[in-house]
């Protein structure tokens, strides 16, 4: 198996890192999103307490069924500003990362943790 090599990006402080708010949630309502470019999901994420349910659209229609998305714990970037995404206004970032093919693999946590918890 060949391992690819990858760039590693401009070094940033760790305050830098601090200044990001990743929380985990839990995902409550999927939908399709068919007026975006690439196949997508439009998520409402419950992240408890004062975040609440917050709106992302994720491209992970290749390994993820709508049905099965409901309940599922994921992680995200909550104090990005709001994106527009065509009619969409995604308020968090749902983080993944690429599979061997590029297709998104969502970040979730091992074991089930209380909604708004935070990485450190």
């Amino acid at each position: 198996m060949m391992v690819a090599m990858v760039k590693i990006m401009t070094e940033v402080l760790f305050d830098d890192f601090l200044k990001l708010d990743i929380r985990c949630g839990t995902i409550v309502a999927a939908n399709l999103f068919p007026e975006a470019r690439k196949s997508a999901v439009k998520l409402e994420i419950d992240f408890g307490g004062s975040l609440g349910r917050r709106k992302s659209s994720a491209q992970i229609t290749t390994h993820y069924q709508l049905d099965h998305l409901v309940g599922k714990q994921v992680m995200a970037v909550v104090n990005f500003p709001p994106r527009q995404i065509g009619p969409f206004v995604s308020e968090v970032l749902t983080l993944g990362v690429p599979d061997l093919g590029g297709e998104v693999v969502l970040v979730v946590p091992e074991k089930q943790v209380p909604n708004g918890s935070k990485m450190f």
